[in-house]
């Protein structure tokens, strides 16, 4: 089964780092990327750009409105994900517990929904 490990900040965490400890989460979380590759839990994962370079779109009733970064206020925000393969929630949540940033931020755990093809 598939499972969404977004991964979560605050906005200024990185700030209060200093250079060292920033390029030390950096090479653990790339190493720990190359550890889940080599075990086949990884699918896919990206770190995401700071949310002031985001954009928010709907569409309501044909029209659509932007805002500039994310619409909801909130203490820490999205800045990636980890899309891996386990066989279970237990397993998902061992896998998420060594992502470095868990020790920075949170990491939220969701099971893939497959979209049923309706004919």
């Amino acid at each position: 089964m598939r499972y969404l490990c977004l991964v979560y900040s605050e906005p200024h965490a990185f700030e209060r780092m200093s250079l060292e400890e920033r390029k030390t989460l950096d090479r653990d979380s790339l190493g720990y990327d190359q550890s889940l590759k080599q075990s086949g839990h990884m699918i896919h994962a990206e770190a995401l750009e700071s949310v002031d370079k985001a954009v928010t779109l709907r569409v309501r009733d044909g029209k659509l409105s932007s805002t500039d970064g994310p619409f909801a206020e909130t203490k820490e925000h999205l800045g990636g994900f980890v899309l891996i393969e386990a066989a279970d929630m237990d397993e998902a949540r061992r896998v998420a517990a060594g992502i470095p940033m868990a020790k920075v931020g949170s990491i939220e755990i969701r099971p893939i929904y497959d979209i049923p093809t309706w004919e």
